[in-house]
């Protein structure tokens, strides 16, 4: 008899398992391939690898504003996707490793609940009691419907694209979101001509809309096909039809499928015991409770935020409702979602928290904003230039002069954006965050800058 059990080993469900054996339960993780899931080992990881050895070769080939002459600059598909291999292993070992060592116990195979409280592993038949279960089954590509995309040579989602075996010539990605972006700023950067059709009028949903256009000019080697409906594939050809309704196409070598993710809800038995399943995914509620007593769901497979970093979040939640549910204890801790911060690790990259102006105008909001290059950084020039793009943009109410969104396009973006993140989550206010104090010369102060710009 386990306290819990896992179903999935990915973000969600691997720090479930180590935060549960740090609190003395008894865990059993069943995953079906790889710990780590989607984002260690097809995803996150493998794909800012290989987008760190393209900024390394366009950094080796601008390197001569900055004093550092170099010749032939070159790179070796072969020897980045190796390195891509030993970081995804390293890492999976680690985690693996991390688990075990919480005392959790881990089993290969496909987890499905065939009662509450009893998960068979599919394969071996094995079937396991438990007092509390977490699924964390995460997610799995969108593949829509378009005509001559099954079965297509040319058609790749994101986990055939992370393993080719050459650059390709030409590349079109279907999907302006996080993931076509990425991928076509990676190879955009390598020399591909690549182009990008997108259903909506702008790219990365969530992203400010002053943004985005700045993001879309500063891609490498990358046109965009804008509010265009793909229609059907022929081989490596895609025929869309554009928002004034006319008829184009665009051919390339290969055809990247990035529509998105779904939640994976089929494979662990949730429909066949009565678990609330809705098209976005398993019905939560802010404790990650499913309808059924005893069964707990997080990350990905719900749906509610589908981010490695939002299903870590989650997965506290949930443990902590978990041990609350086995020792009797009250628990007071809830999911939040107005302070999750999103990424694109593009180059540049982008990030934001909280509301665009758009957002917030749309709600009614009384807003003001300010946007500053991140040119007034020291920094920032000292490292990237004067032609580098950058800018930091912030939202704030004008009745409470709290601030509501932070949004900043440039390089670094990914890694100050949790400072912002924390500025939301604490709801500080505009004269709050005049009386920090920024580290200089730093890039960060761009932040300050634009609070002070007020």
């Amino acid at each position: 008899m386990f306290d819990v059990i896992v179903i999935g080993g990915g973000p969600g469900g691997y720090l479930a398992a180590e935060r549960l054996g740090h609190r003395g339960k008894k865990v059993l993780v069943i995953e079906k391939q790889y710990m780590g899931g989607t984002c260690l080992n097809v995803g996150c990881i493998p794909t800012k690898t290989l987008l760190n050895s393209a900024k390394h070769y366009l950094h080796a080939k601008e390197a001569g504003q900055f004093g550092v002459h170099t010749d032939n600059v070159s790179f070796n598909m072969t020897e980045m996707m190796s390195w891509k291999e030993q970081v995804v292993k390293t890492l999976r070992s680690g985690v693996t490793a991390s688990v075990k060592k919480c005392g959790a116990q881990i089993i290969e195979g496909t987890g499905v609940i065939v009662a509450p409280g009893s998960v068979k592993v599919a394969e071996t038949g094995e079937t396991y009691q438990t007092k509390a279960i977490l699924v964390a089954a995460g997610s799995v590509p969108a593949m829509p419907p378009i005509p001559g995309a099954k079965g297509n040579p040319a058609v790749v989602d994101s986990t055939g694209l992370l393993s080719v075996e050459a650059c390709p010539e030409r590349l079109c990605v279907i999907g302006g979101g996080v993931i076509g972006i990425e991928f076509a700023s990676l190879f955009g950067t390598l020399g591909s001509q690549v182009s990008v059709v997108e259903m909506m009028d702008e790219i990365i949903p969530p992203m400010d809309k002053e943004q985005a256009p700045l993001l879309r000019k500063a891609l490498h080697n990358t046109t965009f096909h804008l509010g265009c409906k793909v229609e059907r594939l022929e081989g490596g050809t895609v025929h869309f039809t554009t928002k004034d309704g006319k008829q184009e196409s665009v051919t390339a070598d290969l055809v990247l499928m990035a529509v998105g993710r779904r939640s994976e809800t089929q494979s662990w038995g949730g429909k066949e015991i009565g678990v609330d399943i809705t098209p976005k995914g398993v019905n939560v509620d802010d404790r990650m409770r499913t309808n059924i007593t005893g069964i707990w769901a997080a990350g990905d497979v719900n749906g509610r935020s589908m981010l490695a970093h939002s299903a870590y979040r989650m997965a506290e939640v949930a443990v902590n409702d978990i041990c609350s549910y086995l020792d009797g204890t009250e628990n007071r801790d809830l999911m939040r979602y107005n302070a999750i911060p999103w990424v694109v690790y593009s180059i540049p990259e982008a990030a934001g928290v909280g509301m665009t102006q758009q957002e917030a105008e749309s709600k009614g909001l009384a807003v003001k904003t300010a946007s500053v290059p991140m040119l007034v950084s020291g920094r920032f020039i000292a490292e990237n230039g004067t032609r580098a793009p950058g800018t930091v943009k912030v939202v704030v109410d004008v009745q409470t002069d709290m601030i509501l969104g932070v949004h900043i396009l440039g390089p670094y973006a990914s890694e100050m954006i949790w400072g912002a993140a924390a500025l939301i989550e604490n709801e500080m206010r505009v004269q709050d965050v005049k009386q920090m104090i920024f580290p200089h010369p730093t890039v960060c102060e761009a932040i300050r800058e634009a609070i002070w710009s007020l």
